[in-house]
């Protein structure tokens, strides 16, 4: 049994914050995520300017523990959403994954510049979902070691 992270919230429940605009790919994230041993909320967002708003108005104590972002969204891009978030200095520290479909070294590069914690391709079929989420819990939630936050 591994030690509570110091990035779970006090209850032990990770909060996951999706934002994707795909329902097919939600669905299939939620399902995923219903696989794992870890107990995680997951709440989704379908636009890049709904997505900063909601983080940009949540007290520092509610913000998500991880952010999953897609990179194509209506409106603007999941890059322009990570940009905002690394520009305000409440929500700077989230970590952000791209979850996405793009494998162009363009988006990647784009997407590294802007300061993600990491770049990811969508799966392409349902039980690889729950492969690449058993990989996030694996290194995310149980290695990976995150400056205390006030959970």
């Amino acid at each position: 049994m591994h030690e509570i992270p110091s990035h779970k919230s006090s209850n032990g429940v990770i909060d996951i914050l999706l934002i994707e605009d795909n329902p097919g790919d939600v669905r299939l994230t939620q399902e995923a995520f219903k696989t794992i041993d870890q107990k995680v909320t997951l709440q989704t967002i379908a636009s890049g300017d709904n997505a900063v708003e909601f983080l940009q108005q949540s007290p520092e104590t509610s913000l998500p523990d991880l952010v999953l972002l897609d990179l194509n969204l209506p409106g603007r891009d999941g890059c322009w959403v990570l940009e905002a978030i690394r520009d305000d200095p409440q929500l700077k520290p989230l970590p952000v994954i791209m979850l996405t479909s793009s494998e162009t070294d363009e988006d990647i590069e784009r997407c590294y510049g802007a300061r993600a914690n990491a770049y990811l391709t969508k799966p392409t079929a349902p039980d690889e979902y729950t492969s690449l989420v058993d990989s996030l819990e694996r290194f995310w939630f149980e290695q990976v070691q995150f400056p205390p936050t006030p959970h």
